[in-house]
């Protein structure tokens, strides 16, 4: 499956646009990243606890587009854009929102 950010893809021709696809991934941020990612607020640098549930996040997010995609018979997803949120709950916590979407079409070699 070709996934792209670009709305077509070099040396293919689109023969069917599909409709549009997403997936989304929301995930909890636990206290001791929350406390971790605090600490380095204050003395700088990366917060690799965080950088591994955005990296999971997103990965969910776009496995959920692509068995989208390939549910309608497509082969490509073009146009992608992800989205990121942080999402505060009433308890204080937060929660990772990450949404991938893009359109689902079917390509042939040129």
């Amino acid at each position: 499956m070709i996934v792209t950010t670009s709305p077509s893809i070099e040396g293919k021709k689109i023969i069917q646009y599909c409709g549009l696809v997403n997936g989304e991934a929301i995930l909890g941020a636990n206290i001791f990243k929350d406390f971790f990612a605090g600490i380095r607020d204050i003395v700088g640098g990366r917060s690799g606890g965080y950088e591994q549930s955005l990296r999971q996040a997103r990965e969910t997010a776009i496995r959920e587009m692509i068995d989208a995609a390939q549910r309608l018979g497509a082969n490509a997803i073009i146009s992608v854009d992800i989205d990121y949120e942080s999402i505060g709950i009433s308890n204080g916590g937060n929660m990772l929102m990450v949404a991938a979407s893009g359109t689902a079409v079917k390509f042939v070699d040129l």
